[in-house]
């Protein structure tokens, strides 16, 4: 197998650039869909459940797209094609979302059809999502991966910027931040159509900028039986494509067969992303509670915190973007991983404690050292310890059910914990910040490969 040739840094952008425009649409969904739920009339202890569908459509259509890229190979590639459609999919969705409450509909039709406009989001933004993490899978070499990793997390955390803080720009210009009962205000309808349209432009530059090796040169620096159309014959003028039981991609198979790594990782993942699940779901009530003294999402106040809120992610974002330059410097991978995630605790714990609204910029810069490292840490340990394995896509692909699995369990567990921490939106940053303590213990139970 022919080694990966180093590559420039800006073909390492160019692989993750389209990456920036999906993440203004992650943004935007993370930053407002809790806050879009409550204005339409959701209750607080209801409100994890509107998380289960999102993580539980990632779970079903990443492994699927990573399986069926793996055998694709089309004049544009094998990842690009379900980049382009998956982003064509968000930004019809994103036109839809923020417009649930508009329609004249009841309480109880507007969150339904809410709630299927999120499952839709959700979906194709995962779709637009896991071809990026292949792409460097595929196309650079081990001795790249962090530095690559590092990029996508740079561009993925700038894009978190644009889409937090457009609420709150949109009502500095003078879009309303207010509505009638039960509609989305104008700045976060806004937003979304501006995410929109900025996500459709940045995947179409990644289409023409990139080219994917074709299946010859692919399987030379992947492997035979990774290529679609490549392997031996049987001698009756058909390739065999890598026939093995592996190359149908039979997931069971793919999971046993999979390295101690992939375990061990998945396990620190799991408590990061329950903490971070609580975070998006309550973190507008709860910085509502500290600083503005109330969670009627009724009120002019509730709003002005949602933006707020908006800020302080885009302040997380920033720290995430600092963070992610410092990462490469650490000379142990497990330790980066680890304190980043311990500093993360540390913001969580911070959040129920300043009822000032500059204050909270603090906790959320810590928070954003952990976020910084959820990026990148996990997809270099994974795909390292996954070299020689082959079928790269269809793992990563299931590798993100060690990113959904806890979504969907924290989610549905979210009112029941409300209830025993007292019924405050507050209080549920302090489980976070307990599931991340935990996740950063856990790092070390990993043994790196070299």
């Amino acid at each position: 197998m022919k080694q990966k040739p180093d590559l420039s840094f800006w073909k390492l952008w160019n692989l993750s650039f389209g990456f920036f425009g999906v993440q203004i649409a992650y943004a935007l969904q993370s930053g407002n869909i809790s806050r879009i739920f409550r204005t339409l009339g959701a209750d607080p202890h209801q409100l994890s459940f509107f998380w289960v569908l999102p993580p539980l459509m990632g779970i079903i259509v990443q492994p699927i797209v990573g399986t069926l890229s793996d055998r694709t190979w089309t004049r544009y590639g094998r990842r690009i094609p379900y980049l382009f459609v998956g982003a064509a999919m968000a930004v019809a969705v994103m036109c839809l979302l923020p417009n649930s409450g508009s329609f004249g509909m009841g309480v109880s039709a507007a969150l339904i059809f809410g709630l299927f406009a999120l499952m839709l989001l959700d979906t194709s933004i995962n779709m637009a999502m896991q071809p990026f993490k292949m792409l460097v899978g595929d196309m650079v070499n081990e001795r790249q991966k962090a530095k690559a990793y590092s990029i996508q997390s740079f561009l993925c955390n700038a894009g978190s910027i644009m889409g937090f803080l457009f609420p709150f720009i949109f009502a500095a210009v003078g879009l309303s931040n207010v509505a009638a009962e039960g509609v989305v205000p104008d700045t976060v309808i806004w937003s979304f159509y501006i995410g929109a349209a900025i996500l459709i432009v940045c995947v179409v530059y990644t289409t023409l900028k990139v080219k994917e090796w074709p299946p010859q040169e692919y399987a030379a620096y992947n492997g035979g039986s990774e290529a679609p159309g490549v392997g031996p014959s049987h001698g009756d003028g058909k390739a065999d494509g890598g026939g093995t039981a592996g190359r149908s991609a039979n997931w069971l198979v793919l999971l046993k067969k999979a390295p101690s790594t992939f375990w061990k990782v998945g396990l620190v993942q799991f408590f990061c992303w329950a903490g971070m699940l609580y975070m998006w779901t309550y973190v507008v009530d709860a910085v509502s509670e500290t600083v503005w003294g109330t969670t009627d999402a009724g009120s002019e106040a509730y709003q002005q915190a949602g933006n707020w809120t908006g800020v302080l992610y885009a302040i997380q974002a920033l720290g995430s973007v600092l963070w992610a330059m410092v990462l490469p410097r650490f000379s142990n991978v497990k330790m980066a991983y680890s304190v980043s995630l311990l500093l993360g605790a540390v913001g969580f714990v911070l959040i129920p404690f300043i009822p000032n609204e500059y204050g909270q910029i603090v906790p959320f810069l810590l928070i954003g050292c952990g976020w910084a490292a959820m990026l990148a840490m996990p997809f270099t340990l994974v795909t390292n310890a996954l070299q020689g394995y082959g079928h790269m896509g269809a793992y990563l692909g299931l590798f993100n059910g060690t990113i959904c699995i806890p979504q969907i369990v924290a989610a549905l567990l979210g009112g029941g914990i409300l209830s025993l921490v007292g019924h405050h939106p507050s209080t549920m940053m302090l489980v976070s910040a307990v599931c991340f303590l935990v996740g950063s213990g856990c790092v070390f139970i990993i043994r790196e490969k070299n």
